[in-house]
């Protein structure tokens, strides 16, 4: 191994074929260890970084190979209530590591103080902590993707899957025992098949960054299971990676990926980049605190020992130092161009725009990312909010960038469960959320519109539970939402009572029916479209058992539900009026009384405003006009297709609804109707002007075929 200055980048470990460089940022250190292991992870070498160039320490090393085990160890002030807490006894992991050797193994030496000491953090802690840490793996980045290309699917024919990797596929048959609950597994025939007989276009996945269990999880044998406590920004979690594999964690979910795209589907990545796993001021030192706690971390301005916390996590990424946001865009960039994912959905996406303490949408963070030629270009997508004050704020973000709408989900659950005073709220959001988005120049496809998702109940636990029952994570039912919206129709939890389950059933189909058939991009989490339950637990996050794998013992009810979830699918795909780039009008069109979109009351005439402020409304319908779309297609072509009457009535009673007349008298015909067992096998045509005997709790679906094509 000969030494050599090395460069300042790129940052991280870098193999060319002869050796490799290693460089680190740290501003506030006063030297630098870099220290290689063998195989076994033991007998440490340490090399000091004499090369220092604008605080990035680095140095190259001829004749090391791929597979090499590093880390770090930083020297500076440990001053906590300066915001310094260097302390060269902690073994670091390079921030940029694309691999790491082991999970993290909990002892008192991870922690920069001394555990039980009366003074806590102020204390110094002597215990080396290389044993016990994660090390970095040195890669080879080579991989065979052949003709692997982005799906590139527009975002208004977006059909989203939200899933924990381990949770669709540990009991999913003909899925090999070896590989359930890893990236492989989700590459497989099974998995594939599902998601295309759903019509799936993009799979949204929990994250799959390195990431710790919390040592309070480990202690009462839980883990953090959806993985929402980042260790590395490179790595790919080791707990998806199969073992006996002839190929590494890397080439596993580099497979996972082309197989994926090979079938047409995007993979969308759950990244985590506004805390990271080493928590407030008493947790361990890990990698970035002991490296540069003042660069990397948001402190209290008047008291630098502790941290700004606007994720209930202990800390926040310090978003307004330009190598914090340099490493979250290198991350994302190395997934995007290495990894070959499709988009991102950022957690808690509102602590990212905190430049000062406001939620700032022309934040640094939102600027770059607008200005890069890589990232500008896949899927984003923000969860709108985080625990800070002002931290709400869904419809806020700025153009480019689509968000997990939770107006609509609330909105929608409510009206279901026949809220009062919902008319208005529900129509707004299943026609796209315009009071939301339209103003700032956003289009329909910003709303990412959902019933259910990970955090939450599950669909079938929404309308069977009507309290949280989280005993399981022992934390005394204190996690987790309160208000959920939901109703078990008429029984708290299981039961054999007939009446109960097609109601349930019914009420399934009614919600979802609402998401494929609202305006927006739908998002449907696993196991919804048959009858996964977690038992009434809505913060399943440490729950790596039966209560967050999907059950695929399906039982009747649950394949009708399966099947119809299918077809509803088959009918956004294609109708052109549900794949709307445009928000609708209302408007009438060169004159003629023919709108684009018409909200119906029960005769089957426009709603008055008098309708509109009334509370207790909850059935009317809306028509959307298929020849009134206003938009062209890829040739530049008028999109024209059928229009759609869709009939809601979310109250207690049935009623009878006068179907609106159509021009030329043509009728309309029964796609489905959510009362019923299954959709119409034959096509059951009303004229305009009839009745239609509208169901308590019920969803209809009528079909008007194109004026000058006939029906096929």
């Amino acid at each position: 191994m000969t030494i050599k200055p090395g460069k300042p980048y790129p940052l991280g470990a870098t193999w060319d074929g002869k050796g490799v460089n290693f460089s680190l940022f740290s501003e506030n250190a006063t030297k630098v260890e870099l220290c290689l292991f063998d195989s076994s992870g033991q007998n440490e070498q340490r090399i000091v970084l004499t090369e220092e160039t604008d605080f990035v320490w680095h140095v190259y090393l001829e004749g090391v190979l791929p597979g090499q085990l590093y880390g770090y160890r930083v020297h500076g002030p440990y001053e906590p209530q300066q915001g310094h807490r260097f302390n060269p006894q902690k073994l670091l992991i390079d921030p940029y590591a694309k691999l790491v050797s082991k999970p993290l193994e909990w002892n008192n030496a991870l922690f920069g103080y001394k555990i039980g000491d009366p003074q806590e953090d102020l204390s110094f802690n002597d215990q080396d902590s290389a044993p016990f840490v994660p090390l970095g793996v040195v890669i080879d980045t080579s991989f065979s993707w052949g003709e692997d290309s982005r799906p590139a699917i527009p975002w208004h024919k977006t059909i989203i899957y939200e899933a924990h990797l381990k949770s669709l596929t540990k009991r999913m048959p003909g899925i090999a025992e070896e590989l359930r609950g890893t990236y492989l597994g989700l590459a497989s025939e099974p998995v594939i098949n599902h998601l295309l007989k759903l019509g799936i276009t993009t799979i949204e996945l929990l994250p799959v960054h390195q990431h710790v269990d919390e040592s309070h999880l480990v202690e009462k044998g839980l883990t953090n299971y959806w993985g929402y406590n980042s260790l590395c920004f490179f790595a790919p979690e080791l707990r998806y990676v199969v073992k006996d594999s002839k190929l590494d964690p890397l080439a596993q979910f580099k497979t996972m990926v082309r197989t994926l795209h090979s079938v047409g589907i995007e993979v969308i990545l759950d990244v985590v980049y506004n805390h990271t796993a080493e928590g407030n001021h008493l947790g361990p030192t890990l990698s970035f605190r002991g490296i540069d706690n003042c660069s990397y971390y948001r402190l209290v301005s008047d008291n630098p020992r502790y941290y700004m916390d606007f994720s209930g996590c202990g800390n926040s990424l310090n978003m307004r130092n330009p190598r914090v946001i340099q490493l979250i865009m290198d991350s994302l960039r190395y997934w995007v161009c290495e990894m070959h994912v499709d988009g991102f959905r950022f957690d808690l996406a509102s602590a990212l725009a905190r430049e000062l303490f406001d939620v700032d949408k022309l934040s640094t963070f939102f600027e770059v990312i607008r200005q890069d030629p890589v990232l500008s270009q896949v899927k984003l997508i923000a969860e709108p909010w985080d625990i800070g004050a002002g931290g709400y704020q869904v419809g806020n973000f700025p153009v480019g960038w689509a968000e997990w709408n939770g107006k609509y989900r609330d909105a929608v659950r409510k009206f279901w469960r026949a809220d009062l005073g919902m008319l208005a709220e529900f129509a707004s959001r299943i026609s796209g959320s315009s009071d939301l988005y339209e103003q700032s120049g956003r289009k329909p496809y910003a709303s990412i519109n959902f019933i259910c998702c990970h955090d939450g109940f599950t669909l079938l636990d929404l309308v069977s539970y009507n309290q949280k029952h989280n005993e399981a994570n022992l934390e005394d039912n204190r996690d987790g939402q309160n208000e959920n919206y939901s109703w078990n129709c008429g029984v708290e939890g299981p039961t054999d009572d007939p009446h109960v389950l097609q109601l349930r059933l019914k009420q399934r189909k009614n919600l979802l029916s609402t998401l494929f058939l609202s305006i927006g991009v739908p998002m449907l989490y696993c196991g919804d479209e048959m009858g996964h339950s977690q038992k009434g637990n809505n913060n399943c996050y440490c729950q790596d058992n039966e209560l967050s794998w999907v059950n695929w013992q399906l039982s009747e009810q649950d394949e009708e539900l399966l099947q119809f979830v299918c077809e509803l699918i088959k009918i956004r795909k294609t109708e052109p009026v549900f794949q709307r780039r445009k928000f609708f009008h209302g408007r009438a069109i060169r004159g003629s009384e023919v709108r684009d979109i018409r909200w119906l009351d029960v005769n089957g005439e426009l709603l008055t405003d008098e309708s509109w402020n009334a509370g207790y409304i909850k059935s009317f319908g809306v028509y959307l006009a298929g020849d009134m779309i206003g938009d062209i297609d890829e040739q530049g072509n008028p999109i024209q297709g059928n229009s759609m009457l869709i009939l809601f009535n979310s109250s207690e009673s049935p009623l009878s609804f006068t179907l609106p007349k159509r021009r030329e008298e043509k009728p309309w015909t029964i796609v489905f109707d959510s009362a019923d067992t299954e959709f119409s096998q034959k096509e059951k045509e009303y004229p305009g002007g009839s009745s239609y005997m509208l169901k308590e709790r019920s969803i209809v679906l009528f079909r008007g075929y194109r004026l000058n094509e006939a029906k096929s």
